[in-house]
């Protein structure tokens, strides 16, 4: 390369080489991963003067950070969101920038390696081809719906026209992201390459940049007379999972791109109303409370590379499955063969619908060994036992692996009602053990509770956490104790539902509460599909401290009525799909009966020091029961109403 003369700038690095090529590199200063901030689009800008004196052959925009591309704007400039001309001025500074590159003379080609996700992604979408490194790494997206904003910058605009209007709302709709071969399969990069001829290909393709192909004669119908079709059917499936009083932006980013061709800046009325709703504000807590658990997953240099899980039931089953999926070498254990294939075969066809490369895919399974003799235990960073919910089996258990086990390995119970002191208490080293309490299922439930019982090693703490970590979950440290946080909150909000159930109203009146109220499912639902017996069970622990049994679940469990996993239960469940009737009138004030005893036992695990703070509490209860995000936690909805 040959440096240019051209000013210094903090975060860019600005070369030029024999080939009259520009590289603007980005790395950002004092931060491991670039985002836009308004320093970092201030000194872009001056680059772009810089350029417009001297234009080069070609531009090529990339990253100069190991860590990826651009994670997006800067969450820490957020907060001038509340303010409406901030937040004009934010959205009009990239807006303007984005269209300016998009308008320059000289070719432009964005390197994505890594993470490349909203601003970040409206910047490449803005140079004029898109070259993606093909690395478990590399993703791309849109994912402002999730903070409760929409992609101001230009992407609603530029990401119909590469990929079309259908995908590119369903993208930006549910914030997903895409790897790099499917961003070339779709049409959103332009060549996909591998890391060792990026520089390569990046340098021949601005130099020679390809032609984009058009879009099919229907898709450029969508983004023309037919485009309100295309906003009604995507209102429609919004409409089936976001209440526009819960979640504006999806319906914001709808209109802005149906009347206004995705530029926030004609509709100044429709950025107001996201700046002034409290989702907006809620959503961006949640956010930050996630990046805070995801914090306890980074500490320390333990890096797990072996994993041995013993009980392949579900959960047993599932947690390996997780494991082998995130790249660790797992070995599962139970009693044969037999017991174990079942969950090899649900691995495998779970695996299949996300994994559409086969190579991959076989990867995958080659890492999910059956180890029927518990070899692996041997050999393992962490071991998890996870067989069924009895004290002296389990302890026998313990006490084998403790024996087998490196010194300084992690040993770990997926326990969910057991007390980890007891469990312990037969261990040559009881210090050693943690809980890790994962979530059925598995692969949907993002949050693990990393259990410490009285007198546990914290550094074997820290060792479970950067575990959760290294399989992209989010640990919760919490203290050892009945129904740790999560379990311990939703017993009262079942129960509250089920006395309402015995006062006469009908489940569906019930879960249409809960669900007006913003949780993902109703109670009752939530109980069927957990089982009864084991609402049951929950019920008479309760029972032995005064509280009576709820008749409805007592009458469900005396008829073999379960739920999903009988088939019956507060509802059917014909070929395993719930069956509800109509819910008829919801009584006032009835969502708010519903989570107040879930709110109440929350803010009592906190005095009781079970989990540290009300931050970590409302991050918990978000992230393992689903309560509705857009209010923030549980703690943080009681103190917005002072209640």
């Amino acid at each position: 390369m040959i440096h240019s003369d051209a000013t210094a700038w903090q975060h860019w690095q600005l070369t030029r080489d024999g080939e009259g090529l520009a590289w603007l590199s980005l790395d950002k200063a004092g931060e491991s991963t670039n985002s836009l901030s308004a320093a970092v689009l201030a000194e872009l800008s001056g680059v772009l003067d810089e350029l417009e004196r001297h234009p080069p052959r070609g531009l090529i925009l990339r990253s100069a950070k190991a860590a990826g591309f651009i994670a997006g704007a800067d969450i820490g400039e957020f907060d001038a969101l509340a303010d409406i001309a901030a937040a004009r001025a934010m959205v009009t500074r990239g807006w303007e920038l984005c269209n300016r590159l998009a308008a320059v003379p000289y070719p432009t080609l964005a390197l994505v390696r890594g993470h490349c996700l909203g601003g970040g992604l409206e910047l490449a979408l803005a140079c004029r081809t898109l070259v993606v490194v093909d690395e478990p790494g590399t993703k791309l997206g849109l994912p402002e719906v999730m903070l409760g904003i929409f992609p101001g910058w230009g992407g609603m605009a530029r990401l119909p026209r590469r990929v079309g209007p259908g995908l590119a709302l369903d993208l930006m709709l549910t914030g997903k992201t895409v790897d790099a071969k499917k961003a070339k399969r779709l049409g959103l990069a332009d060549a996909c390459v591998p890391p060792r001829v990026m520089e390569a290909a990046a340098r021949s393709l601005a130099l020679t940049p390809p032609r984009h192909q058009p879009l099919p004669l229907l898709q450029r119908l969508f983004l023309g007379p037919l485009r309100p079709v295309v906003a009604r059917q995507a209102r429609q499936q919004v409409a089936k999972r976001a209440w526009p009083e819960h979640y504006p932006a999806p319906y914001a980013i709808i209109d802005l791109w149906a009347k206004h061709d995705g530029n926030p800046l004609g509709a100044p009325e429709i950025l107001e109303s996201i700046v002034a709703s409290p989702t907006t504000a809620n959503l961006l807590r949640v956010f930050r409370l996630q990046e805070r658990l995801k914090a306890f997953g980074k500490g320390g240099d333990f890096a797990p590379a072996r994993v041995h899980v013993v009980g392949a039931g579900v959960m047993g089953g599932d947690i390996a499955a997780w494991c082998a999926a995130r790249g660790l070498t797992v070995t599962l254990q139970d009693q044969t063969v037999a017991r174990i294939a079942p969950a090899i075969q649900r691995a495998y066809g779970s695996l299949s619908k996300r994994l559409k490369d086969k190579l991959q895919l076989r990867n995958v399974m080659d890492r999910l060994i059956p180890d029927p003799e518990g070899h692996g235990a041997a050999h393992a960073d962490v071991v998890i036992e996870a067989i069924f919910e009895n004290l002296g089996a389990k302890q026998r258990l313990l006490q084998d692996l403790e024996a087998r086990m490196k010194p300084e390995a992690v040993l770990a119970t997926n326990t969910s009602s057991l007390c980890l002191e007891d469990l312990s208490r037969v261990l040559q080293r009881p210090e050693r053990l943690v809980g890790l309490h994962f979530f059925n299922p598995v692969a949907r439930m993002p949050l693990v509770e990393v259990v410490s019982a009285a007198g546990g090693d914290p550094a074997m703490a820290r060792k479970a956490c950067a575990f959760v970590g290294r399989i992209d979950k989010l640990p919760l440290p919490v203290k050892s104790a009945p129904g740790f946080l999560v379990n311990a909150v939703l017993g009262p909000y079942l129960l509250e539902a089920m006395a309402c159930v015995d006062e006469g109203l009908t489940p569906e009146t019930v879960d249409e509460a809960a669900l007006a109220f913003g949780m993902p499912m109703g109670p009752l639902e939530l109980a069927d599909t957990v089982g009864l017996d084991i609402a049951m069970a929950a019920g008479q622990a309760l029972t032995r401290q005064g509280a009576a049994s709820p008749q409805c679940l007592t009458r469900l469990f005396q008829q073999g009525h379960l739920g999903r996993k009988t088939g019956q239960g507060f509802y059917p469940y014909p070929g395993g799909k719930v069956r509800k009737g109509a819910a008829g009138p919801v009584p006032a004030g009835l969502g708010e009966r519903l989570l107040a005893p879930l709110i109440a036992r929350t803010a009592q695990l906190v005095a009781d020091g079970v989990v540290a703070d009300q931050d970590l509490a409302d991050g918990g209860v978000i992230f393992g029961t689903g309560f509705a995000p857009f209010r923030g936690g549980p703690l943080h909805y009681a103190r917005s109403r002072n209640v």
